[in-house]
């Protein structure tokens, strides 16, 4: 039995460990990697992603299907996307994130360690399809958050580390609790993330 054929188009100046899989499975779309990438072993990138420049892993990533991500892109080890997701620059998913299928991540977003992205309300109870949350730019999500399907971080919101978010969080606001709670954002959380 011989192994599938991977198609990758790399920039200029990338690394790739040799037991890092990028091309997995087979896909109409080939693996579209910027320059300057860093792609560490244990990682898996499936076919149908494009990525753009300066994105770097941790160890044991998997980046699933249909995934676009923009440029300066941090993700962290142990850290899942998986896939229909899309993903902007000057973004760091912190180790072991999750981020489901349709999730929606803009411009210098931060998300901390252990944070959980989820995309069905009722899992296996009904078939309502998926909807993952919007993190909206310079939104930060602290460690341990959990954030519930549909919801939107809004432009430069902070969720608290440990937070479940249930409802929209406002632009500019602070988010704390379990459910969370929107809250005036304090004044050393104000402006914006310094991820560029």
């Amino acid at each position: 039995m011989s192994e599938a054929v991977r198609e990758v188009v790399r920039g200029d100046g990338c690394t790739i460990d040799a037991d890092a899989t990028v091309g997995y499975g087979e896909f109409d779309e080939p693996t579209r990697i910027g320059d300057d990438a860093t792609i560490r072993a244990g990682s898996i990138v499936y076919g149908d992603v494009t990525i753009g420049d300066g994105f770097a892993t941790g160890h044991d990533v998997l980046v699933r299907e249909g995934t676009t991500i923009g440029d300066d892109v941090l993700v962290g080890t142990k850290t899942v996307i998986d896939g229909q997701t899309s993903i902007g620059s000057h973004v760091s998913l912190q180790t072991n994130v999750y981020v489901p299928t349709q999730t929606t991540i803009g411009n210098n977003v931060f998300v901390g360690p252990g944070a959980v992205l989820t995309n069905d309300e009722y899992p296996i109870r009904t078939d309502d399809g998926l909807e993952g949350p919007t993190i909206e730019d310079g939104a930060s999500v602290g460690a341990n958050a959990t954030l519930l399907p549909g919801v939107t971080i809004g432009e430069n919101a902070f969720v608290a580390a440990g937070a479940v978010v249930t409802e929209d969080v406002p632009a500019d606001s602070l988010a704390v609790g379990t459910p969370a709670t929107a809250q005036p954002l304090p004044e050393p959380l104000e402006g914006e993330n310094q991820l560029a």
